[in-house]
């Protein structure tokens, strides 16, 4: 069982300089303020609002407090973590239906929305640990404007980034790096209620637990000469074309601003989905460019596998690190037992392959398996861990490691997977 975290929430009010729009929004909920219709409404720069109010991002979460929200045109309900429906209330005026509840942390919580007697939306959400909220008195990252690039790599594709630079980060003489896809995720209201990159790196750099960085969010592109929405051309493609884009469009357009590190030891490079096998792959195809990667509910799976283009799915990933040659990375995977099954194959048994692997081979890993569905709350939840572990020991002064799997993992055994919902005879 998790542990509880314990936040002086009551405290961080009045210390910070603005409050947050979670805690403002749940202030209202709790107090039944007039201003809630118009917080709900409100969207930042790109669109977004908190929550969003059709199931997916659907509940704002500020320390043990869950606002969940959803429109319907009918009085809605909502379902959490296999309880029954309890009702919602709505806000006057509005076709929107809220229930403020206070859960466990820690933890992720599933929920269901309902609406005239059918399930509206729904998604899961994460009991966020301490260092994702922003605390007083550490200084604050800065946010680029959004850059658009056109491709050459991917004929036809126009493709956005933004770069978020830690305190502290030396981009005049070099900053070590960090690359994000789904960088439209991990800005604005998306971070706020996904990831929460932004703060948690911002804390983990005030504690010296990770060195400040250059982070580098990927947008994927549109417009190619191969697909209109070219992500999953981009992600799950098992291939090196990627790897190539990033290095030779992204990073040399980034480095026009910002000195970044050119050694592997001081890269890294993270995913979600298909984003997750897509940063994988880059680190696979150039381990003298990346030699740090974080994978969440990792798409390795068959979304791009054309046999008659002699092409092999993301499946191919797990077989490819057993009998090739060992790279020296480190990787960080996670994905739970209510992930994806499909025709493209399943989420929860290649992510066990694909750790496997990588046991069997001596990499240094860590695999978080629990019962997240293809969400990124577990990876929300986990991600002040994962980042600490990724950069652990990390040397300015050095340009390489020799990673070593850990003792605590070498005496470890394989794992292995029982049937939890059938009888065995």
């Amino acid at each position: 069982m998790r542990p509880i975290f314990l936040i002086p929430f009551l405290c961080l009010r009045g210390l910070l300089a603005q409050v947050n729009p979670i805690e403002e929004l749940i202030d209202a909920a709790r107090s039944g303020s007039p201003k809630l219709k118009e917080l709900l409404d409100r969207k930042d720069e790109w669109g977004y609002r908190i929550p969003e109010l059709r199931g997916r991002d659907g509940v704002a979460v500020w320390g043990q407090e869950f606002f969940f929200a959803v429109e319907s045109h009918s009085p809605a309900t909502v379902a959490v973590d296999g309880e029954p429906p309890v009702p919602m209330k709505q806000v006057p005026g509005t076709e929107y239906w809220y229930l403020l509840r206070r859960l466990r942390l820690g933890t992720t919580h599933q929920y269901h929305y309902f609406g005239g007697g059918r399930e509206i939306g729904g998604y899961q959400v994460a009991g966020y640990p301490p260092d994702s909220y922003e605390r007083a008195g550490i200084a604050r990252g800065n946010l680029s404007v959004r850059k658009t690039l056109t491709s050459k790599m991917y004929p036809g594709m126009s493709s956005n980034y933004w770069v978020y630079v830690n305190p502290g980060a030396d981009t005049t003489n070099g900053a070590p790096l960090m690359v994000w896809q789904d960088g439209e995720t991990i800005i604005g209201n998306q971070d706020l209620m996904r990831l929460r990159m932004q703060t948690v790196s911002d804390n983990l750099v005030a504690k010296k637990l990770i060195p400040p960085m250059v982070h580098v969010l990927i947008q994927p592109g549109t417009g190619g000469q191969e697909a209109q929405l070219m992500r999953s051309i981009e992600y799950d493609t098992v291939s090196g074309r990627y790897g190539r884009y990033v290095l030779e469009e992204v990073l040399a357009d980034v480095e026009k601003s910002y000195k970044i590190r050119r050694d592997a030891y001081s890269r890294a490079i993270a995913g979600a989905s298909s984003g997750a096998i897509c940063a994988l792959n880059a680190a696979w195809y150039y381990p003298d460019q990346f030699s740090r990667v974080l994978s969440h509910i990792g798409s390795y799976s068959g979304i791009q596998w054309h046999p008659e283009k002699n092409q092999d799915g993301g499946y191919i990933v797990s077989f490819r690190v057993r009998r090739e040659p060992k790279k020296n990375l480190r990787v960080w995977m996670s994905d739970g037992a209510d992930d994806i099954e499909n025709n493209a194959g399943s989420w929860p048994l290649n992510n066990i392959q694909l750790a496997n692997s990588l046991k069997l081979r001596g990499y240094d890993f860590h695999f978080r398996f629990g019962v997240s569905m293809h969400a990124i709350a577990q990876g929300a939840l986990d991600l002040p861990e994962s980042l600490i572990w990724l950069w652990r020991d990390y040397d300015p002064a050095k340009t390489e490691q020799s990673y070593q799997m850990e003792e605590s993992e070498r005496a470890k055994p394989l794992f292995r997977v029982s049937i939890t919902n059938r009888e065995a005879w």
